[in-house]
């Protein structure tokens, strides 16, 4: 049964795309156009992971078009994610500690947080987004440096839950 046009995404375009990763060494691209969606994830020399679909082992990035109402879980390889709880990034950015420079951080080693208290800052496309624990806990330690990008779904911090 020949699939309607409008949900495959042109082969050219993917190429495009894959070439762009590479050349930047991006992890992930998400593009949404109407209805259609295309979601790219490279995971290196690691297993790779589409929306429920046996693992491979390929460096290529996986092109999934999905509808817009869906989403795909992209879990996270077991030996990249920290022992204990973890309160992972809810999106793609740049990670801050702190509301300011000259602010201290948030939170450190030691500090006891609740659900939803504010842990970080992350900024995309200069957006300033208040990350919340999600969990209440003593934080441990915290995964990421002041002013690295992150990737959704990427440990921020580990803590032992109250």
């Amino acid at each position: 049964m020949p699939e309607e046009p409008s949900v495959r995404p042109e082969v050219k375009t993917i190429r495009h795309l894959v070439r762009l990763m590479q050349r930047y060494d991006l992890t992930a691209i998400d593009l949404g156009d109407g209805p259609n969606r295309i979601r790219l994830r490279r995971r290196g020399a690691e297993a790779v992971f589409v929306a429920g679909s046996a693992p491979t082992q390929t460096q290529a990035p996986v092109a999934v078009p999905l509808p817009r109402h869906e989403t795909a879980p992209i879990p996270t390889p077991l030996a990249a994610t920290p022992a204990g709880a973890v309160i992972e990034s809810p999106m793609v950015g740049t990670f801050y500690s702190s509301g300011s420079p000259d602010s201290p951080a948030f939170v450190n080693p030691g500090s006891q947080v609740r659900a939803d208290t504010t842990v970080c800052i992350i900024e995309a496309m200069k957006v300033f987004t208040d990350i919340p624990a999600g969990i209440a806990g003593t934080i441990q330690e915290c995964l990421v440096k002041n002013g690295q990008p992150v990737e959704f779904g990427q440990p921020l911090f580990r803590l032992t839950p109250a």
